[in-house]
C-alpha cells in the first residue's frame, strides 16, 4: 500500500477454500504490502472472531456452507457497522452485486477479476475505515475533553487551552498513519509535539529524525534513501538511508518547507507510493514508516509563489498541527520560567534562585519572537550570572531591551485635555491598558497594575455596567 493504515488492525479473509485464503494472503502481503491478516475457513467462526477481535476490513466469499456470504454480510452490518466488507464470488451477476451493496457491502468482486481492481478496493475501504476511527477518536476527544495518554505530551509544559485542544485533535490523529504537518514559529516546540505523535502511534518502532535546512537534492537523497556501492565517487560500500533505519516506526522531517524542487519530487513519490530509489539503484524499496514533516514557513504562500509543490503540499498535510507562539499562551509563561530555573540550576551545579514577583510580569510583556527557545536562553543566562538568593532582573531587562532604570509597566499613553481626568477614569484607562497589553489575560494584568486578580475581575465588572 502508499500508506500505512492502522497497522495494529488485521483485514479478515472468510472463504472456505483454504487454497484461495493462501492466494489471496499472497496477493495482498505482495502487491500491496499488507501482511497483517486472519484466515477463516468456517463461516461460523467469523462473529467470535469479530467478538474478540478489532479489524480493519473483511473480505467476505458469498458462497460457503454452513451460513452464506449474505447471511454473514447481515450480522456483520448490525453487529459491527464500522467495518467494510468487500464481497468476493464467482458469479458476476448485476443482481447479486445490487442485493449485496443493499445489504451493506463496501464493495463487490469477482474472483477471477483483475487482482489489481482488488487491490485498488482494499485500499479505497481502509482509507474509509481510517476516516471513521479518526472521526470518532476526534468526536470523543471533544466530548471528553480529556486526554487518554497525558503522559505522550509529560515534556511540554502548558496549562493553555489552546495547547490542550491541540493534545486533543493529536491524540485522535496519531494512530491514523498519515502524514502530520507541524507547523509554528521557530522555537515553539515542534519536535516536541512530533515525538508525542510517535509516542501515540508508533511507540516500538524507531524515531529518526532529519533535518532538510541547507541540504541540496543530493546531499537530501543521500540521507533519506540512502546509496549503493559505486553510487559516486567515494562510495565504497552500499549504505542505508533514515527512511530505512525508521522502517516500523517515524521519520521526522524537519524544515520540509525549504526542500528543492528535485528534492520534494522524490518526496511526494515516497508519500504517495510508499516506494523510493536509493542512490544507484534501479530497484525501488518499500517504506512502512510513519512521516512527520515540520516547517516555520508559511507553505501556502511558497505553494502560491510557486517555491512548493501544490501536491506535496495536500499530501504533506493530511493532518495539521498548528503550534501557537509563546506571546498568544502567556499564561505557560510562569510555568515555563520555574521548570528553566531548576533545570539551568541544576546544569550549572547552583541552587535553584528565587525569581521576584515581578519578573513573570515582565516577561509576559515581551514579544518573544524566538517563542520558548528564547525564554529558556535567557533563563539559563541569568542563572549563569546569579550570585544572590533572588534573582536579579537586569539580565532579562537587557534581553527584552529596556534601560535600568525602566519599569515593567512604561506610563500610558494617555492625553490630557484641559480637563484633568478624574480617578475613575484615569483607573478605567489603566485597566484598560493592561488588558490590552496582557491580551485579555487578567492574572498578567492585574500583576501589571499591582493588584489583586480578585480587585481587577470587581473593576471589570463595574466598568462592564
Amino acid at each position: 500500500m502508499s500508506r500505512k493504515l492502522f497497522p495494529d488492525l488485521p483485514i479478515l479473509l472468510v472463504d472456505d477454500e483454504s487454497s484461495w485464503l493462501r492466494s489471496l494472503s499472497l496477493s495482498l502481503g505482495g502487491s500491496a504490502g499488507i501482511n497483517h491478516v486472519l484466515q477463516c475457513h468456517d463461516s461460523r467462526d467469523v462473529m467470535g472472531i469479530l467478538a474478540g477481535q478489532e479489524v480493519s476490513l473483511i473480505l467476505l466469499d458469498l458462497t460457503m456452507p454452513h451460513l452464506s456470504g449474505r447471511e454473514l454480510l447481515m450480522m456483520i452490518a448490525e453487529e459491527h457497522p464500522e467495518v467494510p466488507v468487500i464481497i468476493l464470488t464467482g458469479m458476476n451477476t448485476v443482481e447479486t452485486a445490487v442485493e449485496c451493496m443493499k445489504r451493506g457491502a463496501f464493495d463487490f468482486y469477482v474472483k477471477t477479476g483483475e487482482e489489481e481492481r482488488l487491490l485498488a478496493g482494499v485500499r479505497r475501504a481502509l482509507d474509509v475505515y481510517a476516516l471513521r476511527r479518526e472521526n470518532s477518536a476526534l468526536r470523543r476527544g471533544d466530548q471528553a475533553g480529556e486526554l487518554e495518554n497525558p503522559e505522550a505530551f509529560s515534556a511540554i509544559i502548558t496549562r493553555s487551552p489552546k495547547m490542550e485542544a491541540l493534545f486533543l485533535y493529536a491524540e485522535a490523529v496519531a494512530p491514523s498513519g498519515e502524514p502530520v504537518l507541524i507547523t509554528g514559529e521557530s522555537g515553539t516546540g515542534k519536535e516536541l509535539i512530533a515525538r508525542a505523535l510517535h509516542e501515540l502511534g508508533t511507540p516500538a518502532g524507531p524515531w529518526v529524525a532529519v533535518n532538510a535546512a541547507g541540504l541540496d537534492d543530493q546531499v537530501f537523497s543521500d540521507t533519506l534513501f540512502g546509496h549503493t556501492r559505486g553510487a559516486f565517487t567515494g562510495a565504497d560500500r552500499a549504505r542505508p538511508g533514515m527512511i530505512e533505519r525508521a522502517q516500523g516506526g517515524t521519520l521526522f522531517l524537519d524544515e520540509v518547507g525549504d526542500l528543492s524542487p528535485a528534492s520534494q519530487v522524490k518526496l511526494l513519490r515516497l508519500l504517495q507510493e510508499g516506494e523510493y530509489l536509493p542512490l544507484g539503484s534501479d530497484l525501488p524499496k518499500r517504506s512502512n514508516a510513519r512521516i512527520l514533516c515540520a516547517t516555520n514557513r508559511d507553505l501556502a504562500a511558497r505553494q502560491d509563489a510557486g517555491a512548493f509543490r501544490k501536491d506535496l503540499y495536500f499530501r504533506v498535510r493530511s493532518h495539521q498541527v498548528h503550534l501557537p507562539p509563546l506571546r498568544e499562551r502567556t499564561e505557560d509563561i510562569p510555568l515555563l520560567l520555574d521548570a528553566f530555573l531548576d533545570e539551568a540550576a541544576r546544569g550549572l551545579g547552583k541552587k535553584t534562585p528565587t525569581p521576584p514577583a515581578e519578573l513573570a510580569v515582565l516577561l509576559a510583556t515581551h514579544h518573544f519572537p524566538g517563542n520558548v527557545r528564547e525564554l529558556r536562553a535567557m533563563v539559563y543566562d541569568a542563572v549563569s550570572l546569579h550570585r544572590t538568593k533572588v534573582l536579579s532582573m537586569e539580565s532579562f531587562r537587557q534581553k527584552i531591551g529596556l534601560t535600568a532604570g525602566e519599569g515593567v509597566l512604561p506610563p500610558a499613553a494617555l492625553v490630557f485635555p484641559q480637563r484633568l481626568p478624574t480617578i475613575v477614569e484615569t483607573t478605567d484607562l489603566l485597566v484598560g491598558e493592561a488588558m490590552k497589553r496582557s491580551k485579555g489575560n487578567q492574572s498578567i494584568a492585574a500583576g501589571l497594575l499591582g493588584i489583586s486578580q480578585q480587585a481587577l475581575s470587581k473593576r471589570l465588572k463595574k466598568t462592564s455596567r
